[in-house]
């Protein structure tokens, strides 16, 4: 059961009082625990812990001035980066997730982030300080940002400073951005409200209460992993497990192994995860794998393909996978993260349609079996106060089922636009129906209603 101030009203905590009452009233549950090389158990957290740590981080930076500013966080998998994020929230400042570049081909990516957020305290682990300093002494985009590895702080002592700010839904949580695969990357601006109203969609909607247990391999920079994996067991009181990408990449048995053990009910991520399965996971290593307590195995941030779905089910039922645990669902991180997805327990719905006409923004559906045809996944239907609309964007006028159109979203969920880029902000998240109503966001994604999905 998630937290909230007044039923009545149903107003939710904001995070730092979230986290904080989750420490009071459960101490000693343990919230988090990573698993080094994706196997061993290493680092835990209860949630004592991790409100300590939070409230000494959250000191230093309030000894900083830091309120308000933005502060980068370049950290390798694992949960300094969760106690981490956690201090900024409660230190007022707005973090900006980033990943320690490996190499010369990732420093353009980090260099238009820092130029873009232009933030004055960068925080680490020891292990990576010595390095990161030396290569932003090279970087004009970070020159005067002061650093600090957040696990050599004092924190029983530093705590004791803390204080709690003034914290509202408006106030800017993170900014997170965007892949920049084809553009330089864009932060776009989520607020403690976006947070916690999408938590709220993703508890009702996966079924997720303090009996959940959550299994992710999913970067923690990334909207999915950090709002899906380490926020949302937060904001219901389970259990979290964690692993780094790489671990999942190396061995994808790990991640599996992983659900089973630990009995996890939600656990997900983009569909080549469940493909990549399939293929490096044989069947001498599916023995012994229980995966019959997986309830909810989600799937987004890419197209879902029927055939993957067919597949893993195939390859896996004899491991207690049941098709019905599939949820696909669609998201992105101008809406916070989700946005549509089905039922929980119910398989998907998937159903083919005469490419032909597809191409020409028509759905007509045709036989499974017909050549012509392309079988698509249903990606569910919105939740609690989400707007979804399929729209002409020429027009702005609202298409009926079964035509192609882009995807508008309106709801307490889509973030305040994108940082210091009001052109950008105005063009995406301020589109109007022909009518008049919105504002939308336009997310650049093209889709069709069929019953409702």
């Amino acid at each position: 059961m998630s937290l909230w101030l007044g039923e009545a009203e149903r107003t939710p905590f904001n995070w730092i009082q979230l986290l904080r009452q989750r420490a009071q009233q459960d101490p000693h549950k343990c919230a988090y625990t990573f698993l080094t090389d994706g196997e061993k158990e290493g680092e835990r957290l209860t949630y004592a812990e991790l409100d300590l740590r939070a409230r000494a981080l959250g000191a230093w930076l309030q000894r900083m001035d830091a309120a308000g500013e933005r502060v980068l966080l370049l950290y390798n998998p694992g949960l300094e980066f969760v106690a981490a994020f956690l201090g900024c929230l409660y230190a007022g400042t707005t973090a900006v997730p980033a990943y320690p570049p490996r190499s010369a081909r990732m420093l353009p990516r980090l260099r238009a982030i820092a130029a873009d957020a232009r933030p004055t305290v960068a925080l680490t682990s020891s292990d990576l300080l010595a390095g990161v300093e030396t290569l932003a002494g090279r970087l004009p985009e970070l020159a005067g940002v002061r650093w600090v590895a957040t696990d050599a702080l004092d924190a029983p002592a530093l705590a004791r400073e803390w204080r709690e700010p003034e914290v509202d839904g408006g106030t800017l949580a993170f900014l997170q951005y965007t892949s920049g695969s084809t553009a330089l990357p864009k932060g776009v601006k989520v607020s403690h409200g976006n947070l916690l109203h999408n938590e709220g969609l993703i508890e009702a909607a996966f079924d997720q209460s303090e009996e959940s247990v959550i299994v992710g391999w999913l970067p923690l920079y990334h909207d999915m992993g950090l709002i899906g994996n380490v926020l949302q067991p937060l904001y219901v009181g389970a259990r979290c497990i964690l692993m780094s990408p790489v671990a999942f990449l190396q061995r994808p048995a790990r991640w599996l192994r992983a659900i089973s053990h630990y009995r996890a009910t939600t656990s997900g991520g983009p569909n080549f995860a469940y493909d990549l399965c399939v293929r490096k996971v044989p069947p001498a290593e599916r023995y012994g794998l229980d995966l019959s307590s997986w309830k909810v195995a989600f799937n987004g941030a890419e197209p879902v393909r029927a055939e993957t779905l067919d597949r893993f089910t195939e390859a896996f039922a004899s491991c207690g996978f049941r098709r019905e645990a599939f949820y696909p669902c669609y998201g992105l991180a101008e809406a916070t993260l989700f946005v549509t997805g089905g039922t929980v327990g119910v398989p998907p719905a998937v159903e083919a349609f005469r490419t032909a006409d597809l191409e020409r923004d028509r759905a007509v559906p045709v036989n499974a079996l017909d050549p012509a045809g392309r079988r698509l996944v249903g990606c569910g239907t919105s939740w609690a106060g989400q707007q979804v609309a399929v729209v002409d964007p020429e027009t702005g006028r609202g298409l009926p089922s079964d035509r192609v159109g882009e995807v508008w979203i309106a709801g307490p969920s889509v973030a305040g636009g994108y940082w210091n880029r009001p052109e950008e902000t105005e063009r995406t998240f301020g589109a109007r129906l022909e009518d008049g109503s919105g504002p939308f966001l336009r997310t650049g994604d093209l889709g069709f209603l069929r019953d409702g999905e």
